[in-house]
């Protein structure tokens, strides 16, 4: 079971079959379909609901899926980021109930989701999906805006501040990679914390570069269930993201697992930059995340308009494990800045 879910860690073919792409699009569709039916009347009085739009934008490289939900609503609207590199937006959809005041736009970063699959490892670069990113703001016409940044999403959002400041209003860095250097740091920490029997079982294979061992996938799986979500079973949003996985990017950019890092971005860092970005920032992230509690209160030590929330027995997925009191949060934060 473990080798299965988390087979988009191993090297192979990464390709969406047509049947995966055309389940994936279908869950997505019914997801809206429920969106629509749920809602009644606007927030802001008895305004019919509009409903969710679809769509497709020309980036560098190919065509990039986007979502916009909340049209018409005059909240200051919300982008979202979602992690990886190669996650697709699926594990992040619970965040569409912001719609309520605002729009919400989410997307898949080329290479994964419904968005285009080109193989050219040249286009999986920082700068590239910046520049794809400010393609999305631009091609929507949004001249303000939110931005929240899940795990490499942080990153993104982050780098894309330090070029594009004039747009942002606020960023959310939710259990933010920014410091891949950190990360790895704090990944050995929480490896040390499992059974001796674990720890040499990832030692073991990631000596000898088998990363498709099913000890190995074993060993990672129990890693993911203490720190990457501690909900029994997954919630089906997260299950359609890996089932969803951009795998060649997460590959080449990150590596063979969330703990082992062999990628392009094994020494990214933006701690130095951090102070420059001064829009207001929440950071967030679980007791037990891979961002750890220890390196987000570090980051947000280092900016200028900073506040910290940890989520108490949650990991990195700390917005699907307390959405009611995540949502609140963010909710209240959005509006306080808008």
């Amino acid at each position: 079971m473990a080798s299965q879910r988390l087979s988009w860690a191993e090297k192979g073919d990464y390709s969406i079959k047509p049947n995966t792409r055309d389940m994936a699009t279908k869950s997505v569709c019914f997801l809206i379909a429920l969106t629509v039916i749920t809602s009644s009347c606007s927030s802001e009085g008895d305004v019919e609901e509009i409903p969710p739009k679809t769509g497709m934008i020309n980036v560098s490289g190919g065509q990039i899926w986007y979502r916009m939900s909340g049209i018409g609503k005059t909240g200051t609207p919300l982008i979202i980021l979602h992690g990886g590199p190669g996650a697709a937006h699926n594990y992040l959809l619970n965040l569409d109930t912001l719609s309520e005041h605002r729009p919400v736009i989410f997307y898949d970063q080329l290479g994964s989701g419904l968005s285009d699959r080109p193989s050219d490892t040249m286009l999986w670069n920082t700068d590239r999906f910046v520049d794809e990113l400010h393609t999305l703001v631009t091609s929507l016409k949004i001249d303000q805006f939110h931005l929240l940044g899940q795990s490499w999403g942080a990153y993104l959002a982050a780098s894309y501040s330090l070029k594009y400041d004039n747009r942002i209003k606020s960023i959310v860095f939710s259990a933010p990679l920014l410091s891949a250097t950190r990360w790895i740091e704090d990944q050995r920490f929480w490896i040390s914390q499992l059974p001796a029997a674990t720890r040499d079982t990832i030692e073991k294979y990631e000596a000898l570069g088998e990363y498709g061992a099913e000890s190995y996938q074993q060993a990672m799986d129990l890693f993911y269930r203490r720190h990457l979500c501690r909900l029994d079973p997954w919630p089906d949003l997260l299950m359609q993201t890996f089932d969803n996985m951009g795998a060649e990017v997460y590959n080449y950019m990150w590596g063979p697992s969330e703990f082992t890092v062999t990628g392009t971005l094994k020494e990214a860092d933006l701690s130095e930059q951090l102070p420059q970005i001064d829009v207001p920032v929440l950071f967030t992230c679980g007791e037990f995340d891979e961002a750890t509690p220890a390196a987000i209160n570090h980051f947000a030590g280092l900016m200028k308009n900073a506040e910290l929330q940890i989520f108490e027995n949650a990991s990195h997925m700390h917005h699907l494990e307390d959405p009611e009191k995540y949502l609140g949060l963010v909710r209240e934060f959005l509006q306080k800045h808008d």
